[in-house]
């Protein structure tokens, strides 16, 4: 569990995600949250299923850089956004970060905040040398939440922008 000032960005355990991809407020329920809308993109339904789930239940990897990361917001007790890592650091330490804010939640600075606070646990972990990001070429809110963070932009292709920190 990490702590901001606004925020617990809490790691899902296997059945917790099984209660998050369910979306009936079990999760909430358990976590003892007030319940939030949230929609859960056709992505992340994918990457839940075929890539978050199997990496948490594969007990040789580490979890938390495969699971989802809820972000609650402490004054209203509600979840207001996730994170994750795309897996374990390869070779070179780099981690690749994912993000998304519920719509109701977005414009107040949650993300960045999060991502400051995920950037400085996966420095702590001592074999992560760089963060990675992409984001939709159309997504403003997105890299800006990038750039506060001091991700620097390294490539693009038609439709993505690609972004890096170096972190060691």
């Amino acid at each position: 569990m990490i702590q901001t000032e606004r925020l617990t960005i809490l790691p899902l355990a296997y059945e917790q995600l099984e209660k998050y991809i369910r979306n009936d407020h079990s999760l909430e329920i358990e976590l003892n949250l007030n319940t939030t809308s949230r929609v859960i993109s056709e992505e992340l339904k994918e990457a839940l299923a075929q890539t978050i789930l199997p990496n948490v239940a594969d007990d040789s990897k580490n979890y938390l850089f495969s699971t989802l990361w809820t972000m609650i917001l402490k004054t209203e007790n509600k979840m207001v956004g996730d994170l994750c890592f795309m897996g374990e650091p390869n070779e070179k330490g780099e981690a690749e970060i994912g993000y998304g804010t519920y719509e109701e939640f977005q414009g107040k600075g949650y993300m960045t905040e999060a991502v400051r606070a995920m950037i400085e646990w996966a420095a702590e972990q001592g074999h992560v040398k760089t963060i990675m990001a992409s984001t939709e070429k159309t997504n403003e809110a997105s890299f800006a939440v990038l750039q506060k963070n001091g991700f620097q932009k390294y490539g693009e292709d038609d439709v993505m922008f690609h972004w890096k920190k170096e972190i060691i």
